[in-house]
């Protein structure tokens, strides 16, 4: 494909720090990049550069002949005063938008549907919309302009889990003119792997490229790391446990990440699983006994809103669940909940007796007090060493760990950026040494290497660990569980991971009356529900015998796996071997996903 833009030995410094130096990058028709690297490292600005309004002191950018672009930045510059239908849809007729399948698609995926209710109505103005609904209208309307250069920055900032997987799908499936080309800057590594063809990585001046997505990017990172003879102690980095983790995904779960490493299978072969489940959950009921915290027949209400109605949860020692739903659904209520602090409306809340909380809000006030104190102070004075994975950790240590460098260590907490704010909450947290941590939004302001870094430093803690978040790759890659909440004031288990909630919330918007069957986390797993359906005893006897066909199937499927990864490492230099063998492998995973489809529906009869 044709370049439509090229950036040629560009170099810009902006007052004391050199942003780019002597970078040259092209987009091609049909691109779809994502930009990655450290906040404040220059992505935005990158981003100004190839749009034109930022000037560079040296080099050239130069585009296409009738090139259009279109930006979505993190400044907002909609006009208060316009309504929702004119910011959006601008001056094109009804007819114009309503006949157009494409720009239906963009209303019903960003705000709710054709008569923008989500928002007030087409008559509702700008001015008194929230930033997310701002940010929805303003993403809306470039879609809907449809310029051949997209450029995206933090595009998923404010989009829920669907309005992140819509978005993919309509990059993906609607730009698909070979003179259109997306560029978007995002921390959500999930939506990086879906949409990317190519990453960039902004970095001390410079642009790493990279070919594929986030699975891509972290294999040949550290592919070259290991080419460049590194010592065997940065060969055990986090980019290692983050290709462990990748390469062999949650057993337990129906729907893997699509993306698969085939070639990551030598590198990583003598890496530990990231962390150890089994130990963790061992030294967790250590820590905190049988009992955690309860919520027994809980109803949690919000005014005349029942968010939550009679729904008992029993938290064991040692659970990484992960909460999704609909925005205003009640997570955040429920986390409040299990932590004490909103009281219930009916039922009751038990915790138990060795229980230490510890509580991320999405707030940062808390750390107003300390504004004027260094990081380390603020971080000491909770207490200068703690125990993780089982050694003595100093809080310099730990900070570190967590991106604050020796001289970040001095910096005074009023000066720190929202990130490093995150950060620093965390720390201070993690410093208490809770035995159980609840997190609400913590990729909030996160770059990937802090995000990294953070579930590296969860996966040695031992405890009972609640996230609310709307970051799919956070869920899958810290959590074992995940359960959903869908509006209808039950707490739905979900085996099948984030896929399964999409998929439940696609058949909700179909029957909008419909109330999904649920049952609560505690009850799924022992007998179904008075609304569930009732299976004959010969029917439960046939689904066990399929669950033992189907685990001994899974278990060969596992053992061919392992081989075909062998005989690919052992022909790298052939490529129509690997080819070949790329593809069995290929059907190995479709067989296996199946089979997985199959378990989970046998298992569901069983009870």
């Amino acid at each position: 494909m044709a370049n439509l833009l090229s950036a040629e030995r560009i170099s810009l410094t902006l007052g004391t720090r050199h942003i780019l130096d002597d970078v040259s990058l092209g987009i091609g028709g049909g691109d779809r990049i994502g930009v990655v690297g450290r906040n404040g490292g220059g992505k935005s600005t990158l981003l100004k550069v190839l749009l034109g309004t930022q000037l560079v002191d040296d080099g050239r950018v130069t585009r296409v002949g009738g090139l259009t672009v279109g930006v979505l930045s993190q400044d907002d510059r909609l006009d208060p005063a316009a309504t929702v239908a004119q910011a959006v849809l601008g001056d094109l007729a009804e007819h114009e938008w309503a006949g157009d399948p494409r720009i239906r698609d963009v209303l019903h995926g960003l705000l709710g549907g054709l008569d923008l209710a989500a928002l007030g109505g087409p008559d509702a103005t700008v001015g008194p919309l929230s930033g997310g609904e701002r940010r929805r209208v303003a993403l809306a309307r470039l879609l809907i302009e449809d310029p051949d250069l997209l450029l995206l920055d933090e595009p998923t900032n404010h989009l829920d889990v669907e309005g992140v997987q819509w978005l993919a799908d309509h990059i993906v499936q609607r730009r698909t003119r070979a003179e259109t080309a997306v560029v978007a800057i995002t921390h959500d590594r999930w939506f990086l792997d879906a949409i990317s063809t190519n990453t960039w990585e902004v970095v001390d001046g410079r642009v790493e490229q990279y070919e594929g997505g986030y699975a891509a990017y972290v294999l040949a990172k550290a592919e070259r790391a290991r080419v460049a003879a590194v010592t065997q102690e940065r060969r055990d980095n986090l980019l290692r446990k983050e290709l462990a983790w990748l390469r062999r995904g949650a057993p337990a779960r129906t729907s893997k990440p699509k993306f698969r490493i085939e070639a990551a299978n030598e590198l990583i072969k003598a890496e530990p699983q990231p962390r150890d489940d089994v130990a963790l959950a061992r030294f967790a009921t250590t820590r905190l006994g049988k009992d955690v915290i309860d919520l027994l027949d809980a109803t949690i209400t919000v005014g005349d809103r029942t968010l939550i109605d009679k729904q008992t949860w029993r938290l064991a020692p040692g659970e990484r669940t992960g909460i999704v739903g609909v925005n205003g659904a009640g997570k955040s209520t429920l986390l409040r909940a299990i932590a004490g602090q909103v009281p219930l409306a009916a039922g009751k809340r038990k915790e138990g007796r060795t229980v230490q909380l510890a509580y991320l809000t999405q707030e940062v006030r808390e750390l107003e007090r300390v504004a004027g104190w260094t990081v380390i102070d603020a971080i000491t004075e909770v207490k200068s060493y703690t125990m993780l994975d089982g050694k003595e950790v100093s809080a310099s240590q730990l900070a570190k760990r967590l991106g604050f460098s020796g001289p970040r260590q001095q910096v005074r907490v009023g000066d720190l950026s929202g990130g490093e704010r995150r950060r620093l909450q965390l720390l201070r947290l993690l410093m208490e040494e809770p035995n159980v941590l609840l997190l609400d939004e913590p990729t909030n302001d996160l770059d990937i290497e802090t995000l990294t870094s953070m579930e590296d430093v969860l996966d040695g803690w031992a405890g009972t660990l609640l996230v609310v978040s709307h970051d799919r790759y956070l869920l899958e890659r810290m959590c074992d569980r995940q359960v959903a909440l869908l509006g209808d004031g039950r707490i739905r288990e979900l085996p099948g991971g984030v896929e399964q909630y999409l998929q439940l919330r696609h058949e909700q918007s179909r029957t909008p009356d419909a109330r999904p069957a649920s049952t609560s986390p505690s009850a799924a797993a022992t007998a179904p529900t008075a609304a569930a359906t009732a299976y004959t005893p010969a029917q439960q006897r046939e689904a066990r015998k399929d669950l033992a066909r189907i685990e001994k199937a899974l278990t060969r499927a596992g053992e061919k796996e392992e081989r075909l990864h062998e005989q690919m490492v052992a022909a790298a230099s052939d490529h129509e071997r690997v080819a070949s063998l790329s593809a069995e492998l290929r059907e190995l995973h479709d067989l296996k996903d199946e089979l997985e489809l199959q378990w989970l529906e046998a298992a569901e009869i069983v009870g």
